[in-house]
Parts: structure tokens; sequence; C-alpha cells
């Protein structure tokens, strides 16, 4: 039976504020499943024949700077009106269209990228974007999935980064296989790449036990299933600001930030009048000991404001798609964002 553990997050006392009179600074994160990234071009390593101008979708140049803007447009939006310090994205096709993403809506945002090319037949990879004004790179490194059918499945993208402080954070951005052979069915295959994750987690906590530690993805999994509680091993963890008790934390252990908006009954993605909260962000528990880099206690929200939902008809209040099936719609993502917010001092 899982654990959910309660947590406090404790403000500065008002000695410590007349010690210096700078705010402690903040990271702001977001992951978003960006619903098929492609660029315009024919690779012939990966099938992308659907999004080409011939194609399915007629994937033309002007409805893919449509929904590059769309993006830019919801990432420009959050913190405050400043963008993310740190993007994790999956379903990109390559790292030249999410370069030319960056460069042409975020040039006044100093960000750099860490990519890795997936061997998954349809070409979607993780990508990750970050603040270079807040972050240095340290390392970029991605792991395989052994493959568990007739196709591979998306690397898990691992960014290790130091802040000026000197502290240093991995970021692990994953997009797990999907249920589309059925939950049931296709479970084999996320419990898989949930443990080639712990197994890496778990190389970094023997080397520090105190390692800071950032998971974000598209899991195709629910903070309660099986893969993200047994193979995973990430608790459900809630803040609860009423009971005034602090979390006793265990070094080397992984929480689901994401579970207090999942027991609500809220998702990123719904079918069939059936929400999932599929888009989650889990950290390790040096993350929640207010030291440091830590956690804003439930800072972590579901970005589904008007600017992603759709507005009216049967579908409403559920994310704006590019596509509903083959209709262009002009659309977002059929995802909606995840954030939370971090805290420096």
């Amino acid at each position: 039976m899982y654990k959910i553990f309660t947590f406090i997050f404790l403000a500065f006392i008002t000695s410590c504020k007349s010690q210096s009179n700078q705010k402690p600074d903040t990271i702001f994160i977001a992951f978003w499943n960006i619903e098929n990234l492609f660029d315009t071009i024919d690779d012939p390593n990966i099938e992308d024949e659907e999004f080409l101008p011939s194609g399915e979708k007629e994937w033309t140049e002007e409805r893919l700077d449509k929904k590059m803007y769309n993006l830019a447009r919801v990432f420009n939006s959050m913190n405050n009106g400043n963008a993310p310090d740190i993007i994790g994205i999956s379903e990109c096709e390559n790292q030249n269209i999410l370069e030319k993403f960056v460069k042409k809506h975020f040039g006044k945002k100093n960000y750099k990228i860490a990519y890795a090319e997936s061997p998954d037949t349809r070409g979607i990879d993780c990508g990750f974007i970050f603040s270079a004004d807040k972050f240095k790179l340290v390392s970029v490194n991605a792991y395989e999935v052994k493959k568990l059918s007739h196709s591979p499945t998306r690397l898990i993208l691992h960014t290790k980064l130091k802040l000026k402080n000197n502290e240093e954070i991995s970021f692990f951005v994953n997009h797990w296989p999907s249920r589309r052979d059925g939950a049931v069915e296709s479970e084999y295959k996320r419990m898989e790449t949930a443990k080639v994750l712990k197994r890496n987690i778990e190389d970094l906590f023997r080397v520090n036990k105190k390692a800071k530690i950032i998971i974000m993805g598209d899991f195709n999994d629910e903070p309660v299933d099986e893969s993200i509680i047994r193979s995973l091993g990430a608790e459900p963890f809630k803040c609860d600001v009423s009971n005034k008790q602090l979390l006793d934390t265990s070094p080397g252990e992984l929480y689901n930030i994401s579970y207090n908006l999942f027991e609500q009954g809220l998702g990123t993605i719904s079918f069939r009048n059936d929400w999932n909260l599929f888009d989650q962000i889990i950290i390790s528990s040096s993350l929640v000991e207010n030291k440091g880099v830590s956690y804003v206690c439930d800072s972590f929200e579901i970005f589904n404001n008007d600017l992603v939902a759709t507005r009216s008809g049967k579908y409403k209040g559920t994310p704006f798609p590019t596509y509903g099936g083959k209709r262009y719609l002009g659309g977002y993502s059929d995802h909606f964002p995840v954030t939370a917010k971090f805290i420096v001092r």
C-alpha cells in the first residue's frame, strides 16, 4: 500500500529577512506534450508522410507557423508573462524544428536547447529548453528502452544543469509508450520504461543521496498506476498547510507532486469524457527540505485556461488540439501543459 506524504512549506522568519533585502530567486518549470510538431520536409528515415504538404494532414508551412505561434503564445503567457525558466516538451520531430521555434518566438529570452534523436519510428522526440541566464549546462544524456514490440519507444532525455549558486539539478524528460493497444495490454511497456528511468536515477543517488532531481513527462499512466508507484517508486505527495506538519524526508526518495490534483479528479487529457492526469512532475526528496532549491508548496498546476481549452460545443473545456481526427482545427495540443515553481535560497 502506498503512503501519502504531507508537507508544509515554511516562509522565511523575520530574522532571516533582516539579513538581506534580496528576495529569493524562483525557477518556473513547464512540461507540455505539444502534439506532433513536425516540419514540412520529408525525412526518409522516419514515418512523417502524414505531416507533409502532400500528406493526409496537408501539413503546410502556414499551418506549421500557426502551430508554433500558438505554442509560443501559451509559454510566453506563463510565469506572469515572463515565460518559463525550464520547458520540457514531447512530440517534436527533430532538433532543427525546435531550434527554429525557439529562435523565432523567444528572441528576447536567452534560451538554450538539449535534445537527442529517438529511435521512435514516427520520429517524435523529447526536448528540453532552459534559460542560460539562470543555468549552465553540465551534461546531456539519453537512455534507450529496449525494443518491446515492433516499434521502439522514445528516449528518456536527461539534462544536468548548474545554478549560479553551484547547485546541480538533473532533469529527466519522458514520453512513455501509449495506451493505443489498450491500457492493460500495453502496461508492460510503461513498466519497463519506468525501470530504465529508475536505474539511472539510482545511479545518481549512489553518488549523492541528496541529488536534486526533477522528472517530467507524458507518462501515459496516472500517479497511482503500477509503473509510477512500483516500477519508478514515486510516492503520492500532498502539501497540506492546515496541519502544520513538516515532512520527515528520507534521502533518495521520489515524490509525485501531481497527486493532489489527480485526487481532485483533474486531468491533462480527455478521452470520451474521461479525464486522465498523464502529464506529471516528480521530484526527489531533497527538493522538499526547504534548503537551497526547494519546491513551492502546492504550486503544481494544470494550465487549462481559455487560451488552450476548447471554448464551446461538445468538447468545451477539453484541450483545443491542432487536428480533430483528420480535420484541421488550428488549435494548440490535445494535452494541457503542467507547471510548478521552485525557490532558490
